[in-house]
């Protein structure tokens, strides 16, 4: 299983669901009017802001708060974000990206380093990562929207590269994840939108090529490390290419 996807399942199972939500609304938000500020308020002539709109309707968020949000940026009183990227090492030399939207700089940077350096990490410089990652799209539908079979056919029908369908548990359903390549995603997520409905998630990652395994000790040390940098307030992602047993997270209880 991919890094960024064992990770969203390890915060299900450590219960910080509520948290996450509270600021994935706030992501959310902060992407739509980042959007429209740069690329006008019209989602039919700006693709970042129909893909920021259509993962904000997938994951449930209000229509009032989106169409706040859009019409923020409309009336000038944004603040001025820009799009960073830095990259890093955790415990047992895996690599870690993290997307950040800030209207500050230092105030960023300084967070992210503080988030490696505590938690048995450093962070690198650009480049030093990404090449252990593809930066792919992903769209993600719940399981009960189509068997595999279809949603297999109909996804690379639509342009898709690949296809996976993940189980799920007790507590949360399965998806299908689907990968296209970075200029796909958006004529992806149309075609399969007018079979489907919206995706519950549709976004450019940055996908591990492979995986490092964690074992032990450094299991807690890197669960700290990806808390430490999901709570920055500026951090919009965070990708990592490590693999965690099932037993090894038991054992953090």
């Amino acid at each position: 299983m991919a890094g960024h996807s064992k990770w969203a399942n390890i915060q299900h199972r450590k219960g910080r669901q509520d948290k996450l939500r509270s600021k994935l609304f706030s992501r959310l938000s902060k992407e739509i009017s980042i959007a429209a500020k740069m690329g006008g308020p019209d989602p039919d002539a700006n693709p970042r802001l129909r893909l920021a709109i259509a993962n904000a309707k997938g994951q449930s968020m209000p229509k009032d708060n989106i169409q706040r949000a859009i019409d923020k940026a409309s009336g000038g009183d944004s603040e001025a974000y820009e799009d960073i990227r830095y990259e890093g090492f955790g415990p047992a030399g895996i690599g870690v990206i993290v997307e950040v939207s800030t209207d500050n700089r230092t105030r960023a940077a300084a967070e992210v380093r503080t988030a490696f350096a505590k938690n048995g990490g450093n962070m690198g410089e650009t480049g030093s990562v990404a090449f252990m990652f593809d930066n792919v799209g992903e769209i993600r539908y719940p399981l009960s929207k189509a068997d595999e079979d279809t949603m297999m056919e109909a996804a690379i029908e639509a342009g898709a590269e690949d296809v996976t369908s993940e189980a799920g548990d007790e507590d949360e359903e399965g998806e299908h994840i689907i990968y296209t390549a970075r200029e796909d995603l958006m004529d992806v997520v149309t075609a399969l939108s007018g079979t489907f409905e919206d995706p519950s998630s549709a976004k450019l990652i940055w996908k591990p090529q492979n995986l490092i395994e964690v074992t032990g000790d450094k299991v807690a040390t890197l669960m700290k490390m990806m808390e430490a940098l999901e709570d920055c307030d500026d951090v919009q992602n965070v990708y990592a290419n490590f693999d965690v047993s099932d037993e090894d997270m038991a054992a953090l209880g």
